[in-house]
C-alpha cells in the first residue's frame, strides 16, 4: 500500500526534526514555514517547499502543523491563504502545536465545518526525542485519523495515546509541560543552594540518580546546566508559555497551582533576562542570580 503524501507546516526545532524523519522513512513530504529559509534543510533532503499553508493542505493526504503558540496555530489556519482556505471534504489536518483547549476546539470546529478531518496530537518530548523518533503523541479527535496516521506517528515517536474528544490532548500536554517546568525549577534551586553550600554539582546529581528522585530529565539537563550549556532543545520562552497556559486551565477549574505559579515567575524572570531563546534549563541562571 502506498504511503500517504504528507504536508508539514512549521519548521522550528520540532517540526524540522519530525518532518526530516518522515522524509528519511520514504514519505513524500511538502513543507511550509513563514520564514522560507528554514525549509532549506528539508528541501535538500528531498521535500517540496510550498508557498502557503493553503497549497500544502490542497496537495497532501495528511497535513501536520507544529507551531509555537495559540496565536501562530490560529494564524496558520485562519490567516490569508491558510489551511481553512484550502481545506475541503475529506482533507486531513493534525495539529501538533501546544495550545490551550479553547484554541484546539476552535480550530477543530472550523476544519470540520468544511468537512475536513481533524486530530490534535501534541507531543511529549523535545529536540533529542524528536530526532531519535522517541516522542509520545497525545492524540484526541477523530479516532479513524489517529489510526490512519499511526504509520507516521511510529516514525516520529515511540507511543501514541488516544485520549478522546478534542481538548483532551491539549489538557494532557499542559499537565506534562507544567510538571516539567516545575521540575526544572526544582532542580535549579537544588543545584543553586547545594553548590552555594560547598557541594559539588556532580555529586548532587549522582545522589539524586540513586534514589526515588532519579529522573531522566535531571540526568540529561543537570550536567549541561553545571557546564553552562544551554543550546536549545526546548526554548525557555515556550516552556514559560506552556506553564502560563496550564495556570489558565487551573483558573478555569478553580484548581490552585502554587508550584506552577512559582515556576512561572522564575521562567518569566528568565525571559526578562534575555534567556527566552535559550534552553528552558537556563532558568538555573535566574535562580542563581536571585540569591545575590
Amino acid at each position: 500500500m502506498a504511503k500517504p503524501s504528507i504536508g508539514y507546516l512549521g519548521m522550528g526545532i520540532m517540526g524540522t526534526a519530525m518532518s526530516g524523519r518522515l522524509i528519511d522513512a520514504g514519505f513524500k513530504v511538502t513543507v511550509w514555514n513563514r520564514s522560507v529559509e528554514k525549509c532549506k534543510p528539508l528541501e535538500l533532503k528531498g521535500a517540496k517547499v510550498a508557498k502557503t499553508p493553503k497549497e500544502v493542505i490542497e496537495s497532501c493526504d495528511i497535513t501536520f502543523a507544529c507551531t509555537s503558540d495559540p496565536s501562530s496555530a490560529r494564524e496558520v489556519v485562519f490567516g490569508h491563504d491558510g489551511v481553512l482556505a484550502g481545506i475541503s471534504a475529506g482533507r486531513k489536518y493534525i495539529d501538533i502545536s501546544t495550545v490551550d483547549e479553547d484554541t484546539a476546539k476552535e480550530i477543530a470546529k472550523a476544519i470540520t465545518a468544511k468537512d475536513g478531518i481533524f486530530l490534535e496530537a501534541p507531543v511529549s518530548g523535545s529536540k533529542g526525542p524528536a530526532l531519535q523518533g522517541q516522542l509520545v503523541f497525545l492524540a484526541a479527535g477523530r479516532k479513524d485519523l489517529c489510526d490512519e496516521a499511526e504509520e507516521c506517528f511510529k516514525v516520529m515517536g515511540k507511543r501514541t495515546f488516544f485520549l478522546g474528544d478534542v481538548g483532551a490532548g491539549a489538557r494532557m500536554k499542559l499537565v506534562v509541560n507544567m510538571v516539567m517546568g516545575i521540575n526544572i525549577c526544582a532542580l535549579s534551586e537544588g543545584l543553586a543552594v547545594g553548590t552555594e553550600a560547598g557541594l559539588q554539582g556532580k555529586d548532587i546529581l549522582d545522589v539524586l540518580s540513586e534514589g526515588a528522585l532519579n529522573c531522566p530529565m535531571y540526568g540529561l539537563k543537570g550536567p549541561k546546566m553545571l557546564a553552562g550549556d544551554y543550546d536549545p532543545a526546548f526554548p525557555l520562552k515556550h516552556q514559560q508559555k506552556d506553564v502560563r497556559l496550564a495556570l489558565g486551565l487551573g483558573d478555569q477549574l478553580g484548581q490552585p497551582l502554587p508550584l506552577a505559579a512559582a515556576a512561572n515567575e522564575a521562567l518569566k524572570a528568565g525571559r526578562a533576562a534575555g534567556y527566552g531563546d535559550d534552553d528552558m534549563s537556563k532558568v538555573f541562571e535566574t535562580v542563581k542570580k536571585a540569591k545575590k
